[in-house]
């Protein structure tokens, strides 16, 4: 059987969203079909609301922050029951059967389907329909409202820190924003020395409550001088293009500097600088099923989680305009009770 939804959904691009219903699909097999208790607002869903990449599908139903309950599984399910509290994060589906998902790289197959998008709907909706294998249960010690945006800024702070430092490293992570407080957490617990960057001085003291053990104003020439040759690997968590060679300056030799915000422009470094210092740039795409998972495990393990402030989902358009308006707190998330 299908089921009915209500969701919020964009019309086009830019405007404010309208109530829509709609029916699900028939639950596959391979399928679990979910009620939505929260979702949470990311940068992402603006994007994909606003058409900024160029490749939205509307009417757009967004949100890929998801924590529910599942009502029910399809016959091929044997690992989530009815009842069992899940999260869904940004990827939907992947073949899981190429070379990348039988290493564990899920994230990379050339097949994968995110949450939203493409004809998908996602979790600004009462209820939402995914692959089982893309629905992961939720540790205990982990509130819902706070746990929902692990399923996406959480993963991605996660995973670039997991592959490319170790706890010996000297980290540096630029914007103290939604996946910036989660990244500065994971860091610390994971025993590595942090840095948290920043234009603005004021977020020094949640930066050092999330566990960051130096500050540094961007902004601030003395300050980023100070800073040079600190750093073993940069992780850019904002959205904006910045001046990379300032930020190279301040790596060691053989540093990394990892993006996970999407900035539109391109990045412009002199070769020469990067090979003298033999840096290098790389990017992170979210996270696989396997580094998804023990991404929750280690944040329930450690007491990481969102910053979070919860709006009613009937204020969705008010919550995205204090996105836009740089008002929202570290993660907003939207209630469906």
């Amino acid at each position: 059987m299908t089921a009915h939804v209500h969701a919020y959904a964009a019309l086009n691009a830019g405007q404010p969203l309208k109530s829509f219903e709609y029916e699900t699909g028939l639950l596959g097999p391979n399928d679990v079909r979910i009620r939505v208790s929260f979702c949470g607002l990311c940068r992402s869903d603006l994007d994909q609301l606003d058409n900024r990449l160029g490749a939205a599908l509307y009417p757009l139903v967004a949100g890929h922050e998801i924590i529910g309950t599942v009502i029910n599984v399809g016959s091929a399910v044997s690992h989530l029951q009815a009842g069992q509290r899940v999260g869904v994060g940004p990827i939907a589906r992947a073949c899981l059967n190429c070379s990348y998902c039988a290493d564990g790289r899920d994230n990379l197959c050339q097949a994968l389907e995110f949450t939203i998008g493409s004809g998908r709907r996602g979790g600004f909706a009462n209820i939402v329909q995914v692959p089982a294998a893309y629905a992961f249960p939720i540790p205990e010690s982990l509130p819902s409202e706070n746990a929902a945006p692990l399923l996406c800024a959480g993963v991605t702070a996660y995973a670039p820190l997991r592959h490319h430092t170790t706890p010996s490293s000297h980290i540096g992570v630029i914007g103290i924003g939604g996946l910036g407080h989660l990244a500065l957490q994971f860091a610390a617990a994971r025993g590595s020395e942090v840095t948290a960057i920043s234009t603005s001085v004021r977020k020094a003291d949640a930066a050092r409550r999330f566990g960051a053990h130096h500050f540094v104003v961007s902004s601030d020439p003395d300050q980023m001088r100070k800073a040079r040759g600190s750093l073993d690997f940069i992780l850019s968590t904002v959205d904006v293009d910045l001046n990379w060679t300032d930020y190279l300056d301040l790596l060691r030799p053989d540093g990394k500097i990892c993006i996970v915000g999407a900035t539109l422009g391109p990045i412009n470094v002199p070769a020469g600088m990067l090979i003298t210092g033999q840096y290098s740039f790389v990017g992170s795409a979210a996270g696989s099923r396997v580094v998804s998972a023990e991404m929750l495990e280690f944040a329930a393990r450690h007491r990481i989680w969102a910053e979070t402030e919860v709006m009613p989902i009937t204020e969705i358009n008010c919550a995205i305009e204090r996105m836009r308006t740089g008002t929202a707190p570290f993660r907003l998330v939207l209630s469906h009770g």
